[in-house]
């Protein structure tokens, strides 16, 4: 489903949610009491500002006696194939987020990607599918990029761990260029990166990626991914555990200045290096 055909569905999900509760003679605020959520969540569903996740789509047809409708497109609208199952409600929680923090041990972050980088990424992870299956995921991943250029963009910062800047992912000029646009947005200060550098030794997160989310009106989330899996998570003490895991790998980390120095050298590396693949 295009971009713009989901936003639509959105609406109507939004327009249908209000009217349906406006039949039955509920406030916006006595629909989130049922449904626990707040009454401005309600507001935000209705105008297809926020996505409510499929548990509270469930619960708002209890309520609204409406045999399932509001499940059901719900489980349609977030069942986008350009992300795996376990990512779908991710993407979504990034365009709410006000502050998005994440730590990379491996590859740059999919928001800080250039096409390139993420074609070699995909093809890599996919060998034997499509040329249009690669590409439709570029777009996705582009598209996912977006919210930084926002005038409403999050705050974000990112760990990267040194082997993101040497493992050459693509070839040397795809490296160079991937480097370039990371340290070309830390100049431009729309994102604050730092690199865990080789030198300090065992990492707090030894395995996997963490990405942390704020948001205006709702709790804190954490994502973990590990190898084709990833896990949400939104109870208070493994939300807090992540924060502070992120703490110590912010400690250890170069500070910004000198991380942009270094993300610099490498891509410099990489362009004195074409022939590397």
């Amino acid at each position: 489903m295009a971009n713009g055909s989901r936003q639509a569905a959105w609406e109507f999900f939004g327009a249908e949610l209000k009217r349906r509760r406006e039949d039955a003679g509920l406030t916006q605020s006595a629909l989130g009491v049922r449904v626990f959520v707040s009454g401005g969540y309600i507001g935000q569903f209705e105008q297809a500002i926020r996505k409510p996740q499929l548990d509270v789509a469930e619960r708002i047809d209890e309520v609204l006696q409406s045999d399932g409708i509001f499940e059901r497109m719900c489980r349609k609208l977030i069942d986008d194939k350009r992300y795996a199952d376990y990512f779908a409600a991710v993407v979504e929680l990034e365009r709410l987020a006000t502050k998005i923090c994440e730590f990379a041990p491996t590859v740059a972050p999919g928001l800080l990607q250039t096409a390139a980088y993420a074609r070699s990424i995909t093809r890599a992870t996919n060998p034997f599918k499509s040329v249009d299956y690669v590409e439709d995921k570029v777009v996705a991943r582009m598209e996912r990029s977006g919210i930084l250029k926002d005038a409403t963009r999050p705050v974000y910062w990112a760990i990267l761990h040194e082997c993101v800047l040497r493992v050459p992912v693509g070839g040397s000029a795809v490296m160079a260029e991937q480097l370039e646009h990371i340290a070309s947005l830390a100049r431009g200060f729309s994102v604050v990166v730092q690199v865990l550098p080789f030198s300090a030794g065992a990492c707090p997160l030894p395995t996997g990626t963490l990405k942390l989310m704020e948001f205006d009106d709702a709790p804190p989330t954490a994502y973990t991914e590990a190898v084709f899996s990833g896990e949400l998570l939104d109870d208070p003490a493994l939300v807090k555990r992540s924060q502070d895991a992120y703490d110590l790998l912010r400690a250890a980390a170069s500070p910004p200045a000198a991380s942009l120095a270094l993300i610099e050298s490498a891509a410099e590396d990489f362009r004195r290096c074409p022939s590397t693949t």
